[in-house]
C-alpha cells in the first residue's frame, strides 16, 4: 500500500479515536457507566463492534474495552524515513476507525435523540436518516441477497455542482445500486445537492442521506455487517466470515468526492477490509495491485462522467439491466417515488377519472408483437394539472400462455410502470391510479411509453409463458367505459372460478407481497374464500403465479395447525407472516375486523370500519369520493389503515370478499354490514342477493343504508331500526 495513503489513514484513525475518547469521557461524567446506549430499534447493538469483535455494547461502560481495542489496533504514526509493509497497519487503523465512529454516533444519539429522522424518509427540516433500524434492514437487506440491489456506493463529500451530483446519483440508481451519503466538501454535501436539484431522496428511492458528518459513514458499513449476520447467518464475532461475505456478496465501493482528508483516508482504509475499493475524483495516490479487494484497492482522478462506470468495473460488479425504451431512468430504485402536488402533470384513475387494466389472451394470428396504440388524447397538448380517463388493454398470445396467467401479467403492471422515474402507479383492475410528473414529460414521456415498457419488461420477465403482446391505451372516455365493461366481465369470470372452494378443504394458501414497496410490513394471505385486498388475485391466481415464478411474490403457505377456526388463525400462516413482515407482525386473523385483523397495504378495493352506534360495520370503495358514516372519506381512511399495520376496527378488503361466507365471520359476518355506497351495492348486487338468500334474509340488500339515506350514524340509525337490520340484535361489538 502507498506510504502516503497509509500514513494519512493512520493519522486519521488517531484523530478519530481521540475524538471518540473525548466524547466517551464527557458522556461518562454526565450519565455514568450504566447509561443505556445503542442505535434505535435494532437487535444488533453497535453492529460493527458486535459483528467484528462480538461485543454487545449495551451501556456506556461497555465502550471502554472497545476504545482500548482501538488503541491496540492503531499503529504509531508513520515516520518520514521509515519504510515498512504498510497494508496491514493501515487496515488495522481503518477497522479501529469504524469502532471509534460507532461510539461517537451512539453518544450522538444519547446527546440528541432527534439528531436523525426515524423511518425511511427525510423531512423538510431534517435530511439525516442515521442508522437503519431492523425493519429497514430486513426490507432492504433482502435485496442484497436476491440480487434486486447488487450493492451500494458510499459517497463522502460533494460533487462540483448539483447537476453533476444528480447525474451520478441517477447512474447509480439505474444500476439498481443504493447510494449511502455522508460528510461534506467545502461546506457542501451530496445529499443536499440532490435536494437542490429536485431529486427525491430517502430509502424508497435508494438515495440514503445517513448524516452530515464523516462519522456517518459507519452507518453504511454497519448495514453491510448486519446483512452478513442477518442474511448470511454468520455469528457475531466471526469477523473473517463477515468480511468475506461482504467481499463476495455485497458489491459496494466508496466514492470520495473532493479533497481527501486524513479522516476520509481512515474510513477508506476501513472499507477496504470489507473488500470495498475506493474510486476518487481527485489525484490521490493509487493502490492498483489486487489483494484484499477483488481488483484494485484505490483508483483516483476519475472524471465525473466516468466515475460510476469505473467503480462498477473496479468492484467487479456485473450489472444486468435491460434497456427499457423510455426517455427517463428506469429501475426498481424509482418504485418508491411519490408524485405530489405541484409536480403532477397528468393524473388518471384513482377516483378522479375512469380507469382499468386488462390482460387478455388472443390467437397468435391476432397479435402483432410490440405494437402499441394510443387511442385518444396523449400528453401533447395537455396543460398541468391535467386529467384523463385511461384503459390499458394488453393482448397476449403464446403456445405456453394460459388463461390462468392473465391476472399475473396484469398485476405486474403495477410494478413495471412504477419503475419509470417520474411515474407513480397505485392499485389495479378498475381502481388503478397513475400520476405522471412534470419531470417525466420534460424528458419526452408520452403515454405510448407505457406500452413500450410493458412490452419490453413482460418479455424480459415472463417471456417463457407467451410469445407476443400488443398494447392498446385508450383515453377517450366512451371507449374507456367500453373497455371497462369488458374488463369487469373478465374480472367476474375470474372470480367465479374460485366459487365452491373453501378454506377448510385446502391445506395451502398463498402470500402476496407485491405491495411491500408502499407497505413494507404488509403480507396478504390469499385463501380460497378470501381474495387479495386489491381484488386482482384469488387463490388460483396465487397458485398460477407461483408456478410461473417460484421465487416471486406469491409463495405457498402451509396453514398447518388450526389455532382458531372462527377468527381464521393458523400456525403456519403466523410463522410465514412473521418472517415475511420482517418480524414486525406476529399474527393476524383472516376473519375478524375487531381482533388483530389482517394488515392493509394501500391497494385495497374497499375499507371496512366499525360504526359503534349501529353495532355494525360500513364499507366504502375507492371510487366513492364522499364522506362516510365513520366521519372520514376513503382517502382519509386509506391513510389511517394502510401501511401494513394491524388496525382493530378497520380492515382493507376486496369487493369480492364482501359476499364471502368468511367475511368478518368472527364478528357476525355480513349481517354486520349496515352501510355502503350505492354504486358499490349495485356493482355487487347479484352476489349480494345470493348471499342474502344463504343467510335467510332475502331482503337484506334493502336493509343496508347508503349515502341516499345518510352519511352519519345519527342519520342511518333510524333507517336501520325501521328496516329491522339484524346488526341491531347481534351481540355488542365492544
Amino acid at each position: 500500500m502507498s506510504k502516503i495513503i497509509a500514513a494519512a489513514a493512520i493519522r486519521g484513525a488517531h484523530k478519530i479515536a481521540e475524538r471518540a475518547e473525548k466524547k466517551y469521557q464527557e458522556a461518562l461524567e454526565k450519565w455514568g457507566p450504566d447509561q443505556e446506549v445503542g442505535f434505535p430499534n435494532t437487535g444488533y447493538y453497535l453492529p460493527i463492534i458486535y459483528g467484528i469483535l462480538g461485543i454487545p455494547v449495551k451501556k456506556l461502560g461497555d465502550m471502554k474495552p472497545v476504545l482500548e481495542k482501538c488503541r491496540a489496533l492503531i499503529p504509531p504514526l508513520v515516520k518520514e524515513k521509515t519504510w515498512l509493509p504498510y497494508l496491514a497497519p493501515a487496515l488495522d487503523a481503518g477497522m479501529a476507525t469504524f469502532f471509534a465512529e460507532e461510539i461517537i454516533e451512539a453518544i450522538r444519539y444519547l446527546e440528541d435523540p432527534n439528531c436523525y429522522v426515524r423511518g425511511e424518509d427525510p423531512t423538510a427540516d431534517n435530511l439525516w436518516l442515521g442508522a437503519a433500524d431492523d425493519v429497514i434492514l430486513r426490507k432492504r437487506g433482502i435485496e442484497f441477497v436476491d440480487g434486486t440491489a447488487p450493492g451500494f456506493a458510499a459517497i463522502l463529500g460533494a460533487a462540483p455542482s448539483k447537476e453533476i451530483a444528480a447525474k451520478i446519483a441517477q447512474e447509480l440508481q439505474e444500476k439498481n445500486l443504493y447510494v449511502f451519503m455522508a460528510s461534506d466538501y467545502n461546506g457542501k454535501r451530496f445529499s443536499e445537492q440532490l435536494v437542490e436539484a429536485g431529486v427525491q431522496i430517502g430509502w424508497p428511492t435508494r438515495l440514503v442521506s445517513f448524516g452530515p458528518d464523516y462519522t456517518a459513514t459507519v452507518f453504511a458499513m454497519g448495514f453491510a455487517t448486519r446483512a452478513a449476520m442477518s442474511f448470511g447467518g454468520i455469528a457475531p464475532g466471526d469477523y473473517r466470515k463477515i468480511l468475506i461475505y461482504n467481499k463476495d456478496r455485497v458489491f459496494a465501493f466508496a466514492l470520495p468526492l473532493g479533497f481527501v482528508t486524513d479522516e476520509w483516508y481512515a474510513n477508506a482504509a476501513g472499507a477496504i477490509n470489507w473488500g470495498f475499493p475506493v474510486i476518487a475524483d481527485t489525484p490521490i495516490p493509487q493502490v492498483l495491485p489486487t489483494g484484499i479487494c477483488t481488483y484494485e484497492h484505490v483508483v483516483s482522478n476519475i472524471p465525473h462522467d466516468q466515475i460510476v462506470q469505473k467503480a462498477v468495473e473496479v468492484r467487479g460488479l456485473k450489472v444486468t439491466v435491460a434497456k427499457v425504451p423510455v426517455p427517463m431512468a428506469y429501475g426498481p430504485a424509482f418504485e418508491g417515488e411519490r408524485i405530489r402536488g405541484e409536480d403532477i402533470f397528468l393524473e388518471m384513475g384513482g377516483g378522479r377519472t375512469v380507469a382499468c387494466e386488462l390482460v387478455t389472451t388472443l390467437d397468435m394470428s391476432e397479435v402483432e408483437d410490440g405494437k402499441v396504440e394510443v387511442i385518444g388524447p396523449d400528453i401533447k397538448g395537455l396543460k398541468p394539472p391535467a386529467q384523463l380517463p385511461i384503459a390499458i388493454l394488453a393482448e397476449v398470445a403464446g403456445r405456453q400462455m394460459q388463461e390462468d396467467f392473465e391476472p399475473i401479467l396484469e398485476r405486474q403492471i403495477h410494478h413495471l410502470i412504477n419503475y419509470a422515474q417520474g411515474i407513480m402507479h397505485i392499485g389495479q383492475r378498475d381502481i388503478a391510479w397513475i400520476r405522471v410528473g412534470k419531470g417525466a414529460v420534460e424528458k419526452g414521456f408520452t403515454l405510448r411509453h407505457l406500452g413500450d415498457l410493458l412490452h419490453a419488461k413482460w418479455h424480459q420477465d415472463f417471456g417463457t409463458i407467451f410469445d407476443k403482446v400488443q398494447v392498446k391505451i385508450y383515453t377517450e372516455e366512451a371507449k374507456v367505459k367500453q373497455i371497462l365493461e369488458q374488463a369487469r366481465a373478465t374480472y367476474r369470470k375470474r372470480d367465479a372460478r374460485i366459487e365452491g372452494m373453501t378454506d377448510e378443504t385446502e391445506e395451502t394458501y398463498y402470500s402476496c407481497t407485491l405491495c411491500q414497496s408502499f407497505a413494507p410490513t404488509h403480507v396478504c394471505v390469499i385463501t380460497p374464500e378470501r381474495t387479495g385486498l386489491c381484488g386482482a388475485y384469488n387463490w388460483l391466481d396465487g397458485k398460477a403465479s407461483y408456478e410461473i415464478n417460484p421465487t416471486g411474490p406469491n409463495q405457498p403457505i402451509l396453514k398447518a395447525e388450526v389455532i382458531d377456526p372462527v377468527l381464521g388463525q393458523w400456525k403456519g400462516v403466523n410463522e410465514f407472516v412473521f418472517k415475511a413482515s420482517r418480524q414486525k407482525v406476529e399474527k393476524y386473523n383472516a376473519y375478524s375486523i375487531m381482533i388483530d385483523p389482517m394488515t392493509s397495504c394501500g391497494c385495497f378495493e374497499c375499507i371496512a370500519a366499525v360504526l359503534p352506534m349501529c353495532n355494525g360495520i360500513m364499507t366504502v370503495n375507492r371510487d366513492f369520493a364522499g364522506i362516510t358514516p365513520c366521519g372520514m372519506k376513503f382517502t382519509t381512511l386509506a391513510g389511517s389503515v394502510g401501511g401494513g399495520s394491524v388496525t382493530p376496527g378497520f380492515v382493507g378488503h376486496s369487493k369480492h370478499y364482501i359476499c364471502s361466507k368468511k367475511f368478518i365471520m368472527a364478528d357476525g359476518g355480513i349481517k354486520r354490514l349496515v352501510w355502503m355506497p350505492k354504486m358499490l351495492k349495485e356493482e355487487i348486487m347479484e352476489r349480494l342477493k345470493k348471499r342474502s338468500e344463504e343467510i335467510g334474509i332475502p331482503n337484506f340488500p334493502e336493509m343496508i343504508a347508503d349515502e341516499t339515506v345518510g352519511t352519519t350514524e345519527d342519520e342511518i340509525l333510524p333507517f336501520l331500526t325501521e328496516k329491522g337490520h339484524p346488526a341491531l340484535t347481534l351481540p355488542s361489538l365492544f
